[in-house]
């Protein structure tokens, strides 16, 4: 591919600028740590079964469990962040 000077100089603020996001991307941590066997059982269950049907029951077990305990008082890092703006 053929560039002008200004074409290759644009291209080149743009891959910089592209690189430099990616260098300031923040690891994504996963909600729940499951171990390996029941990671394993999931994919297993998603292959058999679909991923919508598995990630549903997950949810409303998840949800059930959650149901249990009291947590009306615990507040997110987001939603303290949202109050303080």
């Amino acid at each position: 591919m053929k560039a002008t000077e200004l074409e290759s100089k644009r291209f080149d603020k743009a891959l910089d600028e592209f690189i430099d996001l990616f260098n300031n991307l923040e690891t994504d941590e996963p909600v729940i740590g499951f171990g390996d066997d029941v990671l394993e059982n999931i994919k297993r269950a998603k292959k058999k079964y679909g991923n919508d049907m598995v990630d549903e029951k997950i949810n409303t077990v998840v949800r059930e469990m959650l149901s249990w305990l009291e947590l009306d008082d615990v507040e997110l890092e987001e939603e303290e962040n949202e109050e303080e703006s």
